[in-house]
């Protein structure tokens, strides 16, 4: 066996055994499984680009619209609303396609700026005890350092594995020095979430599901890239309050 291929394998014995406790469960990191059903404004995003397909998360808003990342787009885009375990029928579960993505005018793609996008459904939910809506903040409130807060997502671990059912970890908003660390971070736009000592976080799949502060949708999953030592960004939701409204006031 050659030097170089060692030095490979050791390397990724090292990777292995530094991964944090519970990486390997396929679920949000350092988080658990949600009660079913406790999150009804929850969404499973099947998001199909030519060949290939992806997820994220999103959230309920009103009837007939939803919120999620901007970078969750495609060339279609199936809704699972009501549904805890994505990988079989439940009969609390509505599925239905989006008929339209509106992301944010000013995304920039390389700096997660303006990271939100509105997704219009093709015809409006069944409001019931398993798919409801979250409500938004107001307009340029803020939410302050400290606050504890929790995100869901059904996304994946640094071993790409998949999980079925919806994962749930608390994060504490953290002040926006920590996260100056990323070169595009705009406090005005962005939230800067999570503890990085705690390891804690969501992951790949987890993206544009809601920050909930207090029964209130105060963020969107954006940099979710899982580096354990580092917190996550979400889009700042109340600064996009005039945005959000100004359409959906359009499509009524």
């Amino acid at each position: 066996m050659s030097l170089t291929m060692q030095l490979l394998i050791l390397i990724l014995l090292l990777v292995a055994f530094l991964l944090p406790p519970g990486s390997q469960a396929g679920d949000i990191i350092g988080g658990q499984e949600a009660q079913p059903h406790s999150r009804p404004y929850m969404a499973y995003l099947d998001i199909q680009t030519g060949d290939n397909r992806s997820q994220c998360g999103g959230f309920l808003v009103s009837e007939n619209f939803m919120l999620t990342a901007a970078h969750c787009n495609g060339d279609r885009i199936t809704v699972y609303l009501g549904a805890h375990n994505i990988q079989q029928w439940e009969q609390s579960q509505q599925k239905i396609p989006v008929h339209c993505q509106i992301p944010h005018p000013q995304y920039n793609r390389e700096t997660r700026n303006n990271e939100i996008m509105l997704l219009q459904l093709s015809h409006s939910v069944v409001l019931n005890n398993w798919v409801r809506h979250i409500p938004l903040p107001n307009a340029n409130s803020r939410v302050r350092p400290g606050s504890m807060c929790s995100v869901a997502g059904w996304g994946r671990t640094g071993l790409n594995i998949r999980t079925d059912m919806l994962r749930e970890v608390d994060l504490e908003v953290m002040r926006d020095n920590v996260c100056e660390l990323y070169s595009g971070y705009n406090p005005s736009t962005m939230l800067c979430v999570g503890k990085p000592s705690m390891r804690k976080l969501p992951y790949r799949g987890d993206s544009g599901g809601p920050l909930a502060c207090d029964g209130v949708a105060q963020g969107i999953a954006s940099y979710v890239d899982g580096n354990f030592y580092q917190p996550s960004v979400f889009t700042r939701l109340s600064t996009f309050i005039p945005w959000i409204q100004n359409i959906l006031q359009k499509q009524h």
